[in-house]
C-alpha cells in the first residue's frame, strides 16, 4: 500500500497597483527565486495603462482592471474590488503603489491582512509627494515604511522602514529613486515574514516572531 502524498498550497498574494509595477516586480521575482514562500496569485490596477499589469500577465499572474469610472461612487467600486480579490482567495492583500484609499468592504474583509509600502519614515509624511515635502523641510533621513492598511491613512502599525541620508545634491527625482531600492528590500522581507506566519497584526500594534514591534525593524542603506 503505497503512503499517502501530501500537498500543500503555498499561500496566495494579491497586488494592488496603479503604475509601472517596480514593487510588483519584486514580489514577482522573490517568489521565483522562492525567498518568499507564498505566491502572487492576482494583480489588480485601477488603470489599464498600467505597466504593472503586464508585468504580471508576463510572470504568467492573473491581472485585471476594475476601473472607478465604470462604478458609480466609492462603495460600488470598492465592492466591484472586492469581487474581483475573493476570486483568487488571497491570503494577503499587498498595496504596492496603489493610489486610492480604502476605505470600505476591502478593509473590512482584508483586515490584518493588508500591508501596504509607502515612500517616507512614517509617521512623518504621510499622503503624497513625499520626496519633495521632505527636501523642503530640510530632513537629514528619509526612507520608505511597509505598513499594516487601517482606516487612518497612513498610520497603521509599522513593520519595516528602510532609512537613507539625505544628500545635498539631491532632487524629488534622486531620492524617489534611492528610496525604490529600499522598497524592493523591504516590501518583499515583510510579506514573506507575514506568509511565513512570523508577522501578524494585534490591535494596533505588529507583532513579530510574537513580539509586538515597539518601532518597526530598520534597515539601514548600504548595509
Amino acid at each position: 500500500m503505497s503512503a499517502a502524498v501530501q500537498t500543500t498550497t503555498a499561500p496566495r498574494i494579491a497586488v494592488l497597483i496603479s503604475g509601472e509595477g517596480t514593487n510588483l516586480q519584486a514580489l514577482l521575482d522573490a517568489a521565483a527565486a522562492g525567498t518568499i514562500g507564498g505566491r502572487v496569485a492576482l494583480v489588480v490596477s485601477d488603470r489599464p495603462q498600467a505597466r504593472g499589469l503586464e508585468r504580471a500577465r508576463q510572470a504568467g499572474v492573473d491581472a485585471v482592471c476594475v476601473r472607478p469610472a465604470e462604478h458609480t461612487g466609492r462603495v460600488a467600486y470598492e465592492a466591484a474590488l472586492l469581487d474581483a480579490l475573493l476570486a483568487q482567495e488571497p491570503s494577503l492583500l499587498v498595496l504596492a503603489g496603489f493610489m486610492r484609499v480604502l476605505r470600505g468592504p476591502v478593509l473590512e474583509r482584508f483586515a490584518g491582512r493588508m500591508l501596504n509600502i509607502h515612500p517616507s519614515l512614517l509617521p512623518s509624511y504621510p499622503g503624497l509627494d513625499t520626496h519633495r515635502r521632505v527636501l523642503e523641510a530640510g530632513e537629514r533621513w528619509h526612507g520608505a515604511t511597509v505598513h499594516f492598511v487601517t482606516p487612518a491613512l497612513d498610520a497603521g502599525p509599522r513593520v519595516i522602514q528602510y532609512r537613507l541620508a539625505v544628500r545635498a545634491d539631491d532632487t524629488p527625482e534622486t531620492l524617489a529613486a534611492r528610496v525604490h531600492v529600499g522598497e524592493h528590500i523591504i516590501l518583499p522581507r515583510a510579506v514573506g515574514w507575514f506568509v511565513d506566519g512570523r508577522l501578524a497584526q494585534r490591535g494596533d500594534q505588529a507583532v513579530l516572531d510574537g513580539r509586538p514591534l515597539a518601532e518597526p525593524v530598520t534597515v539601514e542603506a548600504g548595509t
